[in-house]
Order: C-alpha cells, then sequence, then structure tokens
C-alpha cells in the first residue's frame, strides 16, 4: 500500500502553493481583460495607455446588445426552470429502476455533454427546420435545455444515490401521491444540490454559443452569438467591456448561491 502523504506545514505549503499556481494559471486570462475593458483605445491593447468608460457606454447605449443580454438573460432563466424539474424527475426514475433501464436511460440523457457542439447543433437545426423553429426564442431555449439536462443530472444523480427513501416510502404507505412525496420530502432534503443544480444550468445557458449561431437570429440572438460574430468581423473593445460585466455577474450569482447555501 502507499502510504499518504505526511501532514506538516511544508507539505501545505506546497499544497496551497500549487492551488495558488493553479487558480492563477485559470484565472490571468479572465483577470487581464478587465483593463482592457478600461481602454481609451480604438483598439484592445495591453497594458492600456489611458482608461476610460466609452466601452461600457457603448454597450450599456447600444439597443442591439441590451436585447442580446435580455435575451440571455431570459433564456438562462428558463433554462433552469425547465432543466431541473426535468433532470429531476429523470434522476429520480433512474434510481428507482436500477439495472440495465437505468444505465440505458443515464446514458442517454448524459448524450448531449459528450457529443461535439457543433454536431449537436447541427442536428437540433435540421430538427427545429422542420419544424419551423429556428430563430424563435422557443427553438433556441429547447437547444440550451438539452444542454443542460446532462448538467443537472450530474449534479443530482450522486445527491439522490444518497438520498434516505424509507421516508418516501412511509409516505406513500399513508397515502401521499408521488407529487406530494417529491415536494415535501425530496425537494426539501435536496436543497443545496438543487440550488447548485439550477445555477449550473443557469451558466451553461449564458455560455452557450454554438447552438445559438445556429438557431437563433434577429431579436433572439444571444449576447454569446452576437460577441463572437463582432470577434469574427473586427476586433472590438466592446467585447472586453462585456466579458468584465458577464463575468462580474456570474461571480456575483456564484456568490449569492453559495451564501444562501452556507446559511
Amino acid at each position: 500500500m502507499l502510504e499518504a502523504y505526511p501532514d506538516n506545514r511544508l507539505s501545505r505549503i506546497c499544497l496551497w502553493g500549487f492551488s495558488a499556481l493553479v487558480l492563477a494559471f485559470l484565472m490571468l486570462p479572465t483577470l487581464v481583460v478587465a483593463p482592457l475593458s478600461f481602454s481609451a483605445s480604438d483598439l484592445l491593447e495591453f497594458p492600456p495607455r489611458a482608461y476610460s468608460l466609452r466601452w461600457y457606454d457603448h454597450f450599456f447605449g447600444s439597443a442591439t446588445w441590451m436585447a442580446a443580454l435580455r435575451t440571455s438573460l431570459v433564456l438562462g432563466t428558463l433554462t433552469a426552470m425547465l432543466a431541473v424539474p426535468l433532470g429531476l424527475l429523470a434522476c429520480i426514475s433512474i434510481n428507482r429502476l436500477g439495472g440495465k433501464a437505468a444505465v440505458t436511460i443515464q446514458g442517454i440523457l448524459l448524450t448531449p455533454s459528450v457529443v461535439p457542439g457543433i454536431l449537436l447543433a447541427i442536428g437540433l437545426f435540421f430538427v427545429l427546420a422542420a419544424q419551423h423553429l429556428v430563430g424563435t426564442l422557443f427553438g433556441v431555449l429547447v437547444g440550451h435545455v438539452v444542454l443542460a439536462i446532462p448538467v443537472v443530472c450530474i449534479v443530482l444523480l450522486p445527491a439522490l444515490a444518497r438520498f434516505d427513501w424509507n421516508q418516501v416510502q412511509a409516505a406513500r404507505s399513508l397515502g401521499a401521491n408521488w407529487a406530494r412525496a417529491i415536494g415535501g420530502i425530496i425537494v426539501p432534503q435536496l436543497q443545496i444540490s438543487l440550488l447548485s443544480a439550477i445555477l449550473m444550468a443557469f451558466l451553461t445557458s449564458l455560455d452557450e454559443s454554438v447552438i445559438s449561431i445556429f438557431v437563433s437570429s434577429g431579436q433572439n440572438s444571444t449576447l454569446p452569438k452576437l460577441m463572437f460574430i463582432s470577434l469574427r468581423d473586427q476586433i472590438d473593445p466592446t467585447i472586453a467591456a462585456i466579458s468584465t460585466v458577464w463575468t462580474a455577474m456570474v461571480v456575483v450569482v456564484v456568490l449569492i448561491v453559495t451564501l444562501h447555501q452556507k446559511s
């Protein structure tokens, strides 16, 4: 057997130092964008030679950018509202069925998370085009929910595996139906996992761009899609301002959920 690592001051310092380096490696590209967003230059330059709020003013003063921001926030909210209940019911079914049926269902539900995004987007495009849903808010929502459900299942399956199902059986024996048992027993005890699932579904929708590029258009275009198009056509410093706002928004949402879980 391998011996455990020694628990001493030096090992803890090394562990924290390595963790800090990994965190810096992951965060630095994001943090560099923040100074760029305050640049007064017409081009992206780091470090900025002069500072200004002109790009934030351009972002918040643009009807096109604001429409895309509203669309993304609405889609993120609707995606969480649909994906989490559907994912919860699916995870309950997987847990209760067991055996090959559960493995099959789980594999189908997790497929969108392993299929390349471009292939999934092309498939959704043809399916939605046949139903005349390309370019509609509902069509984009379908694509986002398809991507969010696997994330929700990944969060909820371990929580349900630890759940004491004797409580549900007791409630059922006393006359409670499944809706009453889920709403009164399962949901209250899985609050933290459900909040995490809601957060992950919301962020999955906010960050999605490939499906939006294929399916959304016009007033239903999402912010990531417009950002991609803007970077393709020209180097616009407004993108840096949008990225900073987007990052700050995600951090605030994560902090709110984290504080709610601890309270």
